[in-house]
This record gives structure tokens, C-alpha cells and sequence, in this order.
């Protein structure tokens, strides 16, 4: 869920100069670009790492991806599995964008999302899911169902696949207004079925925007004609179905809350419904697990760039694009810092924001309505990062890997410093830390304000001092789990939405886009890479239905199929959703 970039080597350092090592113990809302940004060129890199780029690495190719996250790795791969010769250009030297990871001192730090289900087993209903197994790329995972919530009603031990909760909220949340929390669940979770079986019926693999959608659909329509009564409701945002339902208890409003906040970043107002049924059809199943990959979110970018290398793709690092070429009306290939040109025979895909796609197309490239509509796509707030290496002498065995913190629930999850997530890898990977040790990562997860960081000089005391008082709370919230956690640290680094913009290359540090979903709409945007520009497609997370590993895989399915005969899209249909 989160942007950090890595320590060692620089270009993914998203940390660099934010570290400190210890000795060693035993509608939508405006977020206008300045009409001067558009067009304008991200200054070169100071890294003698951040290769330039020469003309030694001018060729042509069939599909250029810029950017190497998990939406332009799933879609590079996908078109590369379906024959179509493939190059993917990483400004960074490593792959992964935001779900990367880095090692120090034998630590390995994850950057990214760190809750995962639906990525080994198979079926799933998981885009990226579905892609690893479309690259015949298993996953090897641990699975576990318990998390730790550390809330105003105190800390406790939460589980998915059964119905634990309702024990838990029959023990720590009282009656309100003669309304039993416990009871309310249970109705939610009932109410919740079919909307979880209509949000599976229909994969994105499936999708395309040709006519020929007719074709690579039929297999659905039966599933679509069973969940039609519920297709309304989970094209809706979520609030509307707690209201529409009269769920009253102020707790199953907050939890409900954090949910759709940790899978849209934003809050119920603004999450599809669908999205909260996929959640609790992969969640809420008897006996569903929660999956750590083995080696953590680095394994699912190695499967991916295996897919994508074995059927003949190219992932050519510290290659930072330049311009998008625009020819005849057309996206015809890049320029990368240095001036080596990188021709597309079919098409560019752009892993890269919308915000910073714009700056690196020609002025006039594209549809004055479609600058407008991405200058006022809302954007996601950012992160704060807190990532430690610490001495595990005599913690407890049973520790968690995952802990959920709110401070206060009458200022809303959505509110800033007021959610941290913690995330302790090594509790079910030691090999992601040295023997005796644990790797940490707490994050405040989207709700960091952008604006309170531009402009700031990251080699000045006013920014260390704002970087130590926000990172604050994301101490609080690790000793919920640990106590003593000061006193053991060995590896502290600190991440902000400037580090994020800088190493991450996104637009003032945002985490995506978001705001496609209101109350008052009266339509819900498709799920497609499609862009006005002939030969220009985009994914990634700025994109609708916005952040999330499941939302940027789907992306790379609508890339793909944007370029792949309906004959070839039912062949892989035929291996992906049997």
C-alpha cells in the first residue's frame, strides 16, 4: 500500500539522507497543475548511478512501458506472454515502483503493500493474481488469518475466515442505543453476499473496447444475470449501501471506514461498493487465509519480471524517459535523459502518473478536455514512513506481523496522523532480517497532506524537524506493539511525500488518484488504459479505480487487451478463468 524506495543504491534509495544507523545490540475536487508544470522536464539526476542513457540503447520494439511498477510489469509481461516484443524502462535500478524493497546490514525493507490474499491460490479473483498465473510465475506464501487492532476500545486480536470478530465485539464494544455491534455485523456480513459474489463476475482479464467484448464476455453472462439484482448496488459507493441498509452502531461505521480507507484510499463515500464485496468475498470466505509471499513484495516483482524476460521482454533500468514522441498524431516511441530513442510499433504504456505523463508529452498532444479532466482528477494524500531495524532479544514469539492503529475516531480515518499501519515482516519471514532481529515498517497509510511539504528544503532544519514531529505518531503506533521499540533500534529510516516525489518520481508525493466516486454521481468511470492519443495507453494507480495492487494489475489486462487479437484474449481466458 505504500512508495518507498530503497537505500542502497541510491537511485532507489527513497530514504537516502533520512537514515540513521545505531551501533549494533545483541464529484472531484481541483488539484490543478500550473499551466507552466505541463511540459516541463524533471531536472537530472545528481545520481552517478542514474545512468544517462546513450544512444547504445536506441532500438525498436513492438510496446514501450515506462515505469516498472506492478501495473507496467503486469502489463509488459502480459503483452510479452501474448508474443508482442516488449521493452520496460525503469528510471530507478530497481523494478517494483511502489511495492519494491531494499536490503541493508542483512535487513530487507519492504516499501510497499504488505497485505496480500488471492496471489497463490488458485482460482482467484486477484488480477495480479491471475497474471502470475497467466506467466506460469507460482507464488510462494505463508498464510495466516490474524491481525492486531490497537483502537479507542482498546487492543485486540482480529481474524479473517471465521467469525472471531463477533466474539471480539461482543467482548470490547458496548450496546449504543440499544444497537448490538456483534448483531450488526452479523447482518452486514449477510447482506454482503451477494454484492461479494456480483463483484467477482466479471474479471477484468475479460474486458476489451472493441466490439469484439461481446465475444470475450459471453462465457460471464450467466454470472452477470444471477448478480443483476445486486449490479446497482456495488456500482455505487459503499455509503450509500450502509445507509440504504440503516447500519447505526458507530463502530461497524468506523471499521467499515478503515476497510474501504486501506483498499481506496478513501472513505466510504468514496469507495465503489464492488470493492469492499471483492474484499469480503476473498476475506470473509470460511477458513480464507491472508498471504505473505515468501522473500515479502519483492517476490511477486521478481515473478513478474520473469514473465516478462522469459517471453522475450527487456527491463532496461536507470533509464529515465524523457519524452513521449508523438508523431502523425500518434505515440510512436520515447526519448530517454541522453538522448537514446526508443521507437513503438504499436504502443506506449505509461506506468508513470497522469500528472507526470502530461509533463512528458507535447504540448498539444492530447485533447484539451482530457488535460482538463487529468489537472482536476483529485489527488491521494501521501505517506509518512517509519522503517527499523531492531534487536528482537526477548520479545514475544507470538508476535504479530500486522497491527492496525486509530488514535480518535470522531476526526475520521481519512484524517491526517490519525491511522498508522505497522507491518513486521520477519515475524513470518525471518529471512528478511538477521538471526535475532526484526525489520519494521509503520506508515500513515494515504493520509499525509501533500501541500505541507512542497516547497521545503530537504537539507534544512525546518524540514528535519517536520519529518521528526510527523513521524511521531508512527512511533506511537509501533509501541502499541513493542513497547521498548526505541531502546532496540539499530536501523531507523524516515520517508515523506518529498522523499516519494523525488525517488518515486510522482507528482508532489502522491499515493494515486482518487474522487472518481461520489454520492451525488450519477456514473461510474470503466476500468481502461485507453487514452484520446492513438498508440498512448495508460495504468497505474492515478488511474480509475485508483491505488491498490488489484486496481494496477487490472490495468495491465486492459493494456494488454487494448493490443491483442479477441481470439488470443479467449485463449488466456480459457487458462485464467476457467
Amino acid at each position: 500500500m505504500s512508495a518507498v524506495a530503497g537505500l542502497a543504491p541510491r537511485a532507489a534509495a527513497f530514504a537516502a539522507g533520512d537514515a540513521r544507523v545505531f551501533p549494533r545490540r545483541a464529484s472531484w475536487r481541483r488539484a490543478p497543475l500550473a499551466s507552466s508544470e505541463r511540459g516541463a522536464r524533471r531536472a537530472s539526476s545528481s545520481s552517478p548511478r542514474a545512468a544517462a542513457g546513450g544512444s547504445d540503447k536506441s532500438h525498436e520494439t513492438d510496446v514501450v512501458v515506462i515505469g516498472a511498477g506492478i501495473g507496467g510489469l503486469c502489463a509488459g509481461a502480459l503483452c510479452a506472454k501474448y508474443g508482442l516484443r516488449v521493452t520496460v524502462l525503469e528510471s530507478h535500478d530497481i523494478a517494483g515502483g511502489a511495492a519494491h524493497s531494499w536490503k541493508r546490514d542483512g535487513y530487507t525493507f519492504e516499501s510497499g503493500p504488505s497485505l496480500y490474499s488471492g496471489m497463490s491460490q488458485w482460482p482467484t479473483t486477484n488480477p495480479c493474481g491471475q497474471v502470475l498465473h497467466a506467466l506460469d510465475e507460482p507464488l510462494p506464501v505463508i498464510n495466516y488469518n490474524t491481525w492486531m487492532c490497537h483502537l479507542p476500545e482498546g487492543s485486540f486480536l482480529t481474524e479473517v475466515g471465521n467469525d472471531q470478530f463477533s466474539e471480539v465485539l461482543e467482548r470490547f464494544v458496548p450496546d449504543v442505543d440499544g444497537v448490538n455491534a456483534a448483531e450488526e455485523w452479523a447482518r452486514l456480513k449477510e447482506l454482503m453476499k451477494p454484492l461479494a459474489s456480483a463483484s467477482s463476475a466479471l474479471p477484468p482479464s475479460a474486458v476489451r473496447t472493441d466490439p469484439a467484448a461481446a465475444i470475450t464476455l459471453a462465457r460471464f453472462v450467466p454470472g452477470l444475470l444471477r448478480a443483476a439484482p445486486a449490479l446497482p448496488q456495488i456500482m455505487a459507493p459503499y455509503s450509500k449501501f450502509l445507509d440504504a441498509n440503516e447500519f447505526k452502531h458507530p463502530f461497524i461505521r468506523n471499521w467499515m471506514e478503515v476497510l474501504c480507507f486501506l483498499l481506496s484510499g478513501a472513505p466510504a463515500s468514496g469507495t465503489l461498493a464492488a470493492e469492499i464485496g471483492y474484499m469480503f468475498d476473498d476475506w470473509y470466505r470460511p477458513n480464507s487465509t491472508l498471504e505473505f509471499p515468501v522473500g515479502g513484495s519483492e517476490a511477486i516483482v521478481d515473478g513478474l519480471v520473469r514473465g516478462l524476460e522469459k517471453n522475450g521482454g527487456r527491463l532496461e533500468l536507470r533509464s529515465h524517459v524523457e519524452d513521449i514522441l508523438v508523431e502523425g498524431g500518434r505515440a510512436v516511441g520515447v526519448t530517454l535523459r541522453g538522448g537514446a530513442r526508443i521507437d513503438a510499433r504499436k504502443a506506449v504504456v505509461s506506468n508513470a502518473t497522469v500528472w507526470d505523463t502530461l509533463k512528458i508529452l507535447p504540448d498539444g498532444a492530447m485533447p484539451e478536455e482530457w488535460v482538463k479532466e487529468v489537472e482536476e482528477t483529485e489527488m491521494c494524500a501521501s505517506f509518512m514512513h517509519l522503517h527499523l531495524g531492531i534487536d528482537a532479544t526477548g520479545l514475544p514469539d507470538d508476535l504479530e506481523i500486522h497491527h492496525i492503529y486509530v488514535e480518535d475516531w470522531d476526526r475520521g480515518v481519512t484524517a491526517e496522523q490519525n491511522m498508522v499501519l505497522v507491518s513486521i515482516a520477519s515475524v513470518l519471514d525471518p529471512s528478511l532480517a538477521p538471526e535475532g532481529k526484526h525489520v519494521i515498517h509503520a506508515y500513515t497509510p494515504g493520509n499525509e497532506p501533500l501541500d505541507l511539504w512542497q516547497g521545503l528544503d530537504r537539507t534544512s532544519e525546518e524540514y528535519k524537524a517536520l519529518k521528526k514531529e510527523r513521524a511521531e505518531v508512527l512511533w506511537r503506533a509501533v509501541e502499541k506493539a513493542i513497547p521498548d521499540v526505541r531502546s532496540r533500534v539499530e536501523i531507523e529510516m524516515v520517508g515523506t511525500p518529498l522523499t516519494q516525489q523525488r525517488f518515486q518520481r510522482r507528482h508532489k508525493g502522491t499515493y494515486g488518484g482518487t474522487g472518481w466516486i461520489t454520492p451525488d454521481a450519477d456514473s461510474v468511470p470503466i476500468t481502461t488504459a485507453s487514452t484520446p492519443l492513438d498508440g498512448l495507453l495508460v495504468v497505474g494507480d492515478s488511474n480509475f479505480p485508483g491505488p491498490g495492487v488489484p486496481s494496477v494489475a487490472a490495468h495491465g489486462w486492459s493494456a494488454a487487451h487494448e493490443l491483442v487479437p479477441f481470439w488470443k484474449q479467449c485463449e488466456m481466458l480459457d487458462k485464467v478463468c476457467p
